[in-house]
């Protein structure tokens, strides 16, 4: 309706004001609304109603992938801390069944 108003005066001035009164949205509604169009159409630069929801699904999926990632790296921390402590009960009884056969008990 903006288009078709802008092409019938000629004029920029007004147009989404009378549209906004006739449709009964806000001004600033329907200027969105109208810049938008415009992104979409090509006729203005910005990021596009498509763009902008893949650029929406990009974040979520890097956020869930964020997520993942700590938890991996949370598990791999444990994991390891139990790893260690294995390992550290098995060399101490190699050490003390070292001891045992180097040092008779008397």
């Amino acid at each position: 309706m903006v288009r078709a108003l802008r092409a019938e005066i000629g004029t920029t001035q007004g147009t989404v004001r009378r549209v906004a009164d006739q449709l009964g949205y806000g001004v600033e509604s329907v200027r969105g609304w109208v810049k938008q169009s415009e992104v979409d159409g090509g006729e203005s630069p910005g990021t596009s109603t498509a763009e902008q929801a893949r650029i929406r699904q990009l974040e979520q999926e890097l956020r869930e992938v964020k997520r993942a990632n700590a938890i991996l790296k949370s598990s791999a921390v444990f994991f390891a801390a139990e790893l260690c402590a294995t390992r550290r009960r098995v060399c101490r009884e190699v050490v003390r069944d070292h001891i045992c056969w180097v040092v008779p008990a008397a």
